[in-house]
């Protein structure tokens, strides 16, 4: 059985355990001369997550295992004798044979055509297999929770524990994934560091992975360009552009617009946070670019480029205003109205109100969104791809071109280069380096919103 259909095979019974034992704890309630402990709901929901939790469990591992068990129905079939031992062209085929059996149509190794059948018979004797365990599993277990349904019995308590394991779960998920990306991370940046030093990558001025000198590689793989320019991209041109304009906004829309005009005008401006960023790579790369260099020519800058820092940290700033504008707005909307006309009716003005009561109070919501915005101009990778050079400069002239960290991940990733080349591994190198930082700026920005927390009746 298709383990999609499974899944809601299983759903189904569910839904009949949980009708049942609510049916079951109604009756108990009804004949007995104590009240029930539980509502007759939470008894239902008690024996349908005994029904469907472990089936589910079953189902997901089984699923996984499946594909493994059919493959070597196929291993031992006579056809599979013509196999070659290793290799390339043996994943290959087998890669085919799962296709065909898959109902594809196109391959090039007639070897496949004859396997793919025994493969598809044994995927259907294991799903029929996974699903008569399944349904035994989900009947087993839903009747020993069936039976356990009484009146003083504690359904609420063991409900109110398993959903508390599954945040639990669904918490520690997140944690380990981003423990896991971490690692990965750390172990490829220590097989570069065995070969590059640390102070030669940390500090060194000279980027040009296309030349690297077998004997001190380091030489030319310093990525102080690169931090320099994405600092000076993401956290300095995006930031004069995204935290003036998003914490007016924000202004704005709370304090003096009209009902009727914040209630279309927050929606149009929250719209710029779902544009999807290669749109604004080609807007960058297209309308800005050309624009920006021919305004450095009329200054004075013949050989200006239309791939500089400033095209990319205006468009990149234009993306992030929604993030500090939707974050200000909230923070500045949650301070209690009561301090608000408590300083109006000190005889401050608006602006004062604003700028003296209002800001510091709502001071931690806005750095959170500006925290969230710098990270965010940090790690964009399209529009920094299509519309900043690669050139890795050290300059403070916005007209000149410049590159990030995350457009030279890029082109160390794709080509050819073998993986456990130092061009290739910089690139885990570079990653862990960004990851270090962003999460060193979350440090400081938790610090600083601690500091300035106030906390109002």
């Amino acid at each position: 059985m298709n383990p999609y259909a499974l899944l809601f095979l299983v759903a189904g019974l569910g839904v009949i355990a949980w009708l049942t034992g609510r049916a079951r704890a109604a009756r108990f309630g009804a004949a007995s001369k104590h009240r029930l402990h539980s509502l007759p709901g939470q008894h239902g929901l008690y024996v349908a997550m005994w029904t469907v939790i472990p089936a589910l469990i079953f189902v997901i591992a089984w699923s996984i295992v499946t594909p493994s068990l059919a493959t070597d129905a196929v291993l031992k079939a006579p056809q599979a004798f013509e196999l070659p031992a290793f290799g390339y062209e043996r994943d290959a085929i087998l890669n085919e044979v799962r296709a065909r059996a898959a109902g594809g149509n196109y391959g090039f190794y007639p070897l496949a055509e004859q396997l793919a059948p025994v493969y598809l018979q044994a995927s259907r004797f294991y799903g029929w297999l996974g699903t008569g365990i399944a349904i035994l599993l989900a009947f087993a277990c839903g009747a020993f929770a069936y039976t356990r349904v009484k009146a003083e019995f504690r359904a609420r308590t063991r409900v109110e524990r398993t959903v508390m394991l599954a945040l639990l779960v669904a918490s520690l998920i997140a944690i380990l994934t981003t423990l896991g990306i971490f690692l990965s991370l750390l172990f490829e940046s220590l097989r570069f560091f065995a070969m590059v030093p640390v102070t030669d990558f940390l500090f060194g001025t000279l980027w040009s992975p296309q030349v690297i000198d077998p004997a001190d590689p380091g030489a030319t793989l310093g990525a102080v360009p690169l931090f320099w320019g994405t600092f000076f991209i993401g956290a300095v041109i995006a930031m004069l552009v995204a935290i003036p304009f998003g914490l007016m906004s924000a202004i704005y829309l709370t304090q003096y617009a009209r009902p009727a005009v914040r209630q279309w005008m927050k929606p149009l401006l929250e719209i710029l946070a779902g544009v999807p960023t290669v749109v604004y790579g080609y807007f960058a790369a297209l309308t800005v670019g050309p624009a920006i260099r021919d305004v450095a020519v009329s200054l004075g800058f013949t050989y200006a480029s239309s791939e500089s820092a400033l095209s990319a940290g205006l468009v990149m700033g234009v993306m992030i205003i929604p993030f500090v504008s939707s974050m200000a707005d909230d923070s500045i909307a949650a301070v209690p109205r009561a301090m608000r006309d408590g300083s109006l009716a000190m005889g401050a003005t608006t602006s004062e109100t604003i700028r003296r009561v209002l800001l510091p109070a709502a001071l931690p919501g806005v750095v959170a969104g500006v925290l969230l915005a710098v990270s965010r101009a940090i790690g964009e990778t399209m529009i920094v791809v299509m519309a900043a050079s690669g050139a890795a400069n050290v300059t403070l002239n916005p007209f000149e071109s410049a590159t990030t960290v995350t457009k030279q991940i890029v082109d160390l990733l794709t080509g050819e280069a073998e993986f456990d080349s130092p061009k290739t591994l910089a690139a885990f190198a570079l990653g862990l380096t960004l990851f270090m930082i962003t999460f060193l700026l979350n440090i400081v920005a938790l610090r600083v919103v601690k500091k300035y927390r106030e906390a109002y009746e």
